[in-house]
């Protein structure tokens, strides 16, 4: 067999882990094979800001003190989540990303913070965040390094996971750069999920394990499911209407495999949401909302929110649209179709409501609109015999109720996306004015 050590390019292109031949059946050696994952956490899906779209790897804090990667970034991230309005909708998680590290693990051979961006240590980081009613979030990898090159898990996912434990983290991120090996890849994912167990604190657990996995084989994803509570199938997005673009495209084209094996406790990841920063349109941010939301995706902001505009501040704290990604019958959506440059994607949810999202593909021109039959939507029930549906984005209205034979037609403006939700008029009758409430 020969195998080829992966460094990266880039980390949107670092497909590692990749072997020039491989014919071995990836059994792990060693490994429990009847129990795996069993933390009781993520049942719905992940809330938190992660810092790398918007700060990546910037270590300059001489230079650039505000945007370094740095315990004063982290403390004051955590204080606005706390005080203007974030935690109380479910933002919980302050996740670090990588180029936290020392160079180099202490002479026990434990990762250590770099002393100068990070001079309270982690543990006193956590015991701040945590002192907000927050929760912290940290990264390491499963192979020899980070993809940015500092310490990585390989050999040591005992000892990585207690200290993790030890000071008090509550979320890893593990990703899979410098692996050697499909194998090594696969093993290193489980190893770390037990070890995490076996610490005794409940430690969300964020993979790559598809990401990494997938150039060379196809991922199992019921067993992906048994370790990670959620997991990236997709590169790392970009701060672009074609990122969000080609994250939508990958999924909806996997969607058979993908969306089945989603639910409480275990969640596909399409990466951060990036509303707030510079390279979406007002449109574009809606559509990238209510499609997480249409997705049961974590919902991780990579933004500053020190300096964030009130109108994204307003679209990532929407209540209604929170609550479809949080809805707790955690089915994951799904595209329903595509024609004339429109998708229309549904989500099923509690109570036999259903989410739906109108998306105009359209890059030229002005709003276009679209007729939809209810006959067609929720599998032919989410309308029958009637429905109240409200309008959620981007805008919030009362549409009004429905025949199921009835059609609706929308507007909806280039890159732009319409949310809607359904509720069975058996069950919209309470929830009538609760909605009209909010509105």
């Amino acid at each position: 067999m020969m195998t080829a050590m992966v460094r990266p390019v880039s980390r949107v292109l670092r497909l590692g882990c990749v072997l020039a031949f491989c014919f071995q059946v990836l059994v792990p050696c060693g490994l429990p094979g009847a129990w795996g994952l069993d933390n009781g956490l993520a049942m719905t899906p992940t809330m938190g800001w992660l810092h790398w779209e918007r700060f990546m790897c910037n270590v300059n804090c001489q230079e650039e003190p505000d945007s370094c990667i740095s315990e004063k970034l982290f403390q004051q991230i955590a204080e606005i989540m706390a005080s203007d309005g974030w935690k109380d909708v479910g933002y919980e998680y302050i996740c670090i990303d990588d180029c936290w590290m020392a160079p180099e693990r202490d002479s026990e051979g434990r990762l250590q913070a770099d002393p100068k961006r990070f001079p309270g240590g982690i543990r006193h980081l956590a015991d701040y965040v945590h002192s907000k009613g927050l929760k912290l979030g940290i990264y390491a990898d499963v192979g020899n390094k980070t993809c940015a090159g500092f310490p990585g898990s390989f050999g040591y996912y005992d000892i990585d996971a207690q200290t993790f434990a030890d000071w008090g983290v509550d979320l890893l991120k593990f990703d899979g750069c410098y692996c050697d090996s499909i194998q090594h890849l696969a093993e290193g994912y489980k190893q770390m999920s037990l070890a995490l167990n076996r610490t005794g604190r409940s430690i969300v657990y964020s993979c790559e394990w598809p990401l990494y996995m997938r150039p060379i084989f196809k991922p199992n994803y019921t067993e992906i499911r048994e370790y990670c509570n959620h997991w990236r199938n997709f590169p790392d997005i970009y701060d672009s209407w074609e990122s969000i673009r080609n994250t939508l495209d990958w999924t909806s084209s996997n969607q058979k495999i993908i969306v089945p094996v989603a639910g409480p406790g275990g969640w596909n990841d399409p990466d951060m949401l990036v509303i707030g920063n510079f390279g979406l349109s007002r449109d574009q941010q809606i559509t990238q909302m209510a499609l997480w939301a249409i997705m049961a995706a974590p919902l991780l902001m990579s933004n500053d929110l020190r300096s964030i505009s009130p109108e994204a501040k307003a679209l990532l704290q929407d209540k209604d649209v929170i609550a479809i990604n949080q809805d707790r019958l955690g089915k994951q959506g799904y595209q329903l179709r595509k024609e004339d440059n429109f998708e229309i994607w549904e989500r099923p949810l509690l109570n036999l409501a259903w989410a739906v999202a109108i998306v105009n593909l359209k890059e030229i021109g002005g709003p276009r609109s679209y007729t939809i039959t209810l006959t067609s939507l929720g599998r032919g029930l989410a309308c029958n015999p009637n429905c109240l549906i409200t309008e959620l984005l981007p805008e919030k209205r009362k549409l009004g109720f429905y025949e199921w034979t009835s059609s609706l037609k929308t507007q909806i403006n280039p890159t732009g996306t319409v949310l809607l939700r359904l509720e069975r008029t058996s069950s919209a009758q309470f929830s009538y004015s609760v909605v009209s409430d909010s509105l």
